[in-house]
């Protein structure tokens, strides 16, 4: 099997749809969007990627947004085997890479369990795309040698980082969902040492219309002088003194 083959019947694709522009989708994530008879697709997809989806296509959200009502994700794998169990071909379409704070594994696990067939297309994760589009390089030789993608929801009092280990180890940090935590975040790397001048680039809405890049130091974040919008990836260290700007 190829993975741009046509789905079969009662079969389920867990697609990544990458940062937001259509152009970035997958060549078999293009595909397959655009022949299947349901799509199941997060709040994070973008309007250019639903709409490569042929004409009466069964379009379902099943969006997971931080503080807003959304579907447990109990519910999203249950939708996902009856409509398979129906008959019908699905993409799962998922934000990013399915399985970088996608939860893809619970839903190819609940998948495996139910015996429905399934196949996973990558897509371009945003802790790699929106610097990209900022002009920040993830990895530069004169910076660092290692690197670590985080989820903001950590910066909380139930978090299971090592903040002190964690700044030792990785000179960059790309945090996913920083942006409602993003005080409490700077806040917690300070406390570890870091200097107050570390800098740090807010990228939101990376690859759409909306996309802004706000650049400030961990010390202006940690006493709330600037603020991020949902949804920001949000990269700390000195590579993003490493900027080019490339795009008007």
């Amino acid at each position: 099997m190829k993975l741009d083959d046509p789905l079969l019947v009662a079969e389920v694709a867990l697609v990544g749809a990458g940062p937001g522009d259509a152009s970035l989708l997958t060549l078999a994530a293009a595909k397959l969007i655009g022949d299947c008879d349901a799509i199941v697709y997060d709040a994070l997809v973008s309007d250019d990627v639903l709409n490569m989806a042929a004409v009466g296509t069964e379009l379902m959200l099943a969006g997971k947004r931080g503080g807003r009502p959304s579907a447990s994700q109990h519910d999203i794998c249950e939708r996902l085997i009856e409509l398979a169990s129906e008959g019908k071909r699905v993409v799962r379409l998922k934000g990013g890479d399915p399985f970088v704070f996608g939860r893809g594994g619970e839903e190819i696990h609940a998948l495996a369990a139910a015996g429905i067939r399934f196949r996973i297309i990558p897509g371009i994760t945003s802790g790699v795309a929106a610097p990209a589009m900022a002009g920040i390089p993830v990895t530069d030789r004169s910076v660092n040698a290692t690197l670590a993608f985080l989820t903001g929801h950590e910066a909380s009092e139930k978090s299971r980082m090592d903040w002190q280990a964690l700044v030792e180890a990785f000179p960059v940090l790309v945090f996913y969902m920083g942006a409602r935590n993003l005080t409490n975040i700077a806040r917690c790397l300070l406390e570890t040492g870091l200097a107050d001048q570390t800098p740090l680039a807010i990228i939101h809405a990376a690859t759409t219309v909306d996309e802004n890049t706000i650049i400030a130091t961990l010390s202006e974040a940690a006493s709330g002088q600037v603020s991020a919008q949902s949804p920001s990836i949000v990269v700390i260290g000195d590579v993003v003194n490493r900027r080019i700007s490339w795009r008007d």
